[in-house]
């Protein structure tokens, strides 16, 4: 489980930054995200979305422990991500774009640095990567160096690092971005897979679909805080639009509209 409570990130800026922001802009601090919160329940995919800025991702970099809140307060499997923060990244799974991979290593040896980071024994981590390796078909390049693999194969290897250690939380941010048909299906299965053992899986995406595919509970960020935060079932019955994604624009345009107002 993931409890999120009023939740704030607040930035201070350098002067480059605040003059890459703008004339208009005035003060020394940028609020990343303001007072939001939400829970993130076993057993069900909870989507967090939001345009580029939005703060989901400094969201998910304060759960998974890479950034420390402002204020507010974040548990995870029942540790706190300040004053237990070991005990988090040991339950916690983290998948995100911008961790790099070693290209000297191959995907075989890259999963298994991170299985002894963790301390799997021997047999644990060659039933998981075996597991791992057959759903996402990646037996044919697992001896390759991984300098020498496609995005989607290196997106692959990232998968299988995240998860190698049967995390009870895992967090998926944009797990499918840049990949081809064939692996974005092989990852939903996995988000699936996650679900059903009864994990905590939390993820971002700006495909609609996936959200339809995946979604039990749905939070909408903006500009820092929260347009919506209910279940994805819930989502649909309020909807005043035909489609999920204009239903999605809706909801941040008028809450551009209130923060304006503000």
């Amino acid at each position: 489980m993931v409890i999120v409570e009023n939740l704030t990130k607040i930035f201070k800026l350098s002067r480059q930054q605040k003059r890459e922001m703008g004339e208009g802009f005035v003060g020394n601090t940028v609020d990343a995200v303001r007072d939001i919160s939400f829970t993130c329940q076993p057993g069900r995919v909870f989507a967090l979305l939001g345009p580029n800025g939005a703060g989901k991702t400094t969201t998910l970099r304060l759960i998974a422990t890479m950034l420390k809140p402002t204020s507010g307060s974040i548990s995870v499997a029942g540790f706190d991500t300040v004053q237990q923060s070991q005990d988090v990244r040991t339950n916690l799974g983290f998948l995100t774009g911008n961790t790099g991979l070693y290209d000297r290593l191959t995907p075989n040896e890259m999963v298994k640095y991170f299985a002894d980071l963790h301390g799997l024994d021997r047999a644990t981590f060659e039933t998981q990567r075996d597991h791992f390796f057959r759903l996402l078909d990646m037996e044919e390049f697992a001896n390759r160096r991984i300098g020498k693999l496609s995005t989607g194969m290196r997106q692959k290897v990232s998968i299988v690092r995240t998860i190698i250690h049967d995390p009870d939380v895992i967090v998926f941010d944009e797990p499918t971005n840049g990949l081809d048909v064939v692996t974005s299906r092989n990852i939903v299965r996995l988000i699936r897979d996650c679900k059903e053992a009864g994990k905590t899986v939390i993820f971002s995406t700006h495909r609609m679909g996936e959200v339809s595919l995946l979604s039990d509970d749905l939070a909408i960020v903006h500009q820092g805080k929260l347009c919506y935060n209910g279940t994805f079932e819930d989502f649909q019955d309020q909807m005043q639009t035909p489609s999920l994604e204009d239903e999605f624009i809706r909801l941040v345009e008028e809450e551009s509209g209130q923060i304006l107002k503000d």
